[in-house]
C-alpha cells in the first residue's frame, strides 16, 4: 500500500512539473513568438541564472528592457506586462525559459 502512494505522488508530482513547462510553452508561443520567432536562439541567449535575475519580482528587469527598447513593437508589449495575465502565469514562463536556458542543453520544440 506504502509504495503505490508514494508512486502516485511521484507521477503527480512529475505531471505537475511537465503542466508547469507546457503553461509556459504555451504562453511564450502566445506573447513572445511574435517578436522572438525563434524561440530556441532567442531562449538560448542566457543561461538559467541570468533568467531568473531578468524574471525575479514580477520579471521587472524584462519589462525595463521592453519600455526602453526603441522597436515600437516591442514598447506595446507593455500592457501585456501592467495584465494580471502576465502575474498568472509568469511563473510557468519562467519555468519554461530556465528549462530551456543556455546551459541546460535542451531544445524547445515551440510549435
Amino acid at each position: 500500500m506504502g509504495k503505490f502512494v508514494i508512486f502516485s505522488l511521484m507521477i503527480l508530482l512529475f505531471s505537475s512539473a511537465d503542466a508547469a513547462l507546457y503553461k509556459g510553452q504555451k504562453e511564450y508561443v502566445k506573447r513572445c513568438s511574435n517578436c522572438h520567432s525563434d524561440g530556441h536562439a532567442f531562449i538560448s541567449k542566457k543561461t538559467s541564472v541570468e533568467w531568473e535575475e531578468y524574471m525575479k519580482s514580477s520579471a521587472e528587469e524584462l519589462v525595463k528592457v521592453h519600455l526602453n527598447s526603441s522597436d515600437e513593437n516591442v514598447k506595446n508589449s507593455f500592457d501585456y506586462f501592467k495584465n494580471n495575465k502576465h502575474e498568472k502565469n509568469a511563473n510557468h514562463l519562467i519555468e519554461f525559459l530556465m528549462e530551456y536556458a543556455k546551459d541546460s542543453g535542451k531544445v524547445p520544440a515551440c510549435n
